[in-house]
């Protein structure tokens, strides 16, 4: 039976080991996705070293580059860390725990990452046009980073209805969401 887009998770009719393969598998494909493109950075960087024009960075500069080289060098590590996971526990029977660990660490990842990026913006706009258009040029790139990958899943959470059994926020009050069909508990 397929599952229409958008359905809720519960219609899925997956058992619980089979929603725990199919998370971590969607949780590796984001991964390889983001894994790719600070590759890409961490190389760049590592590369800027032996130019020319490498030398002649003022202590700023040199400082930007050293920041956003171990940062990116962090965001790969985190990136690359549920597939050490994993194998380190295959078959153990901690699936659940993998994927709960990886999602913290690919969250962790995209956070180290948007300072890697907006750090080696700082940098290149710094070199080519002047500090001042560097800081603006950082400023913007991590405002939009914090926007996309942050402030726009948060909006469109907040208008999704709550996932039964989960805990949420609202209006200072935490409560459980319930399942559908089930009348509220009430406690006196």
């Amino acid at each position: 039976m397929a599952v229409m887009e958008g359905a809720p998770a519960h219609s899925r009719r997956e058992t619980p080991r089979e929603r725990d393969d199919r998370n971590f598998a969607e949780l590796l494909q984001e991964l390889r996705v983001t894994q790719t493109g600070v590759q890409i950075l961490f190389a760049f960087l590592l590369t800027l070293v032996f130019t020319a024009r490498f030398p002649v960075l003022d202590a700023f500069q040199r400082g930007t580059y050293l920041t956003t080289l171990l940062l990116a060098m962090a965001a790969s590590i985190l990136f690359t860390a549920p597939a050490a996971l994993h194998r380190a526990l295959f078959r153990r029977g901690a699936k659940r725990r993998i994927v709960e660990v990886s999602s913290r660490l690919a969250a962790l990842g995209l956070v180290t990452l948007a300072l890697a990026l907006t750090g080696a913006l700082l940098l290149v706009v710094d070199v080519v046009v002047s500090r001042t258009a560097g800081v603006i040029a950082a400023a913007g790139a991590f405002a939009a980073c914090a926007g996309l990958w942050l402030l726009l899943p948060a909006v469109l959470a907040r208008r999704l209805p709550p996932r039964p059994g989960h805990r949420r926020r609202m209006h200072g009050t935490e409560f459980r969401a319930r399942r559908p069909g089930r009348p509220p508990r009430h406690h006196t």
